[in-house]
């Protein structure tokens, strides 16, 4: 993959979503959630403030994050569905 979020923005990679229930009933794609975690794939450089200074992101490749459930936009990259957010949008890192 060659992709490079710019600013303060992040690739994620989306958890899978279930595909069935504990007590083992499949569920079919239209009633799936739409996974609100994911795995932190590409970040950018920070957030540039208005007197110039680079902000570092606090958020780092490899992590998995929570963020809002219609938040992002989805993309696919390599034939890979990914959501591309700014840091802003997440709620809190996993672990």
């Amino acid at each position: 993959m060659n992709f490079k979020p710019l600013h303060d923005r992040l690739l994620l990679k989306p958890a899978i979503a279930e595909t069935k229930t504990k007590g083992g009933l499949i569920i079919p794609d239209t009633a799936q959630e739409k996974p609100m975690q994911g795995e932190v794939v590409a970040v950018g450089k920070g957030k540039r403030l208005e007197d110039g200074r680079l902000v570092p992101l606090d958020v780092k490749v490899g992590n998995t994050v929570i963020y809002g459930k219609w938040s992002g936009t989805e993309v696919k990259i390599g034939g890979v569905d990914h959501v591309i957010l700014k840091e802003e949008d997440l709620f809190g890192i996993v672990g």
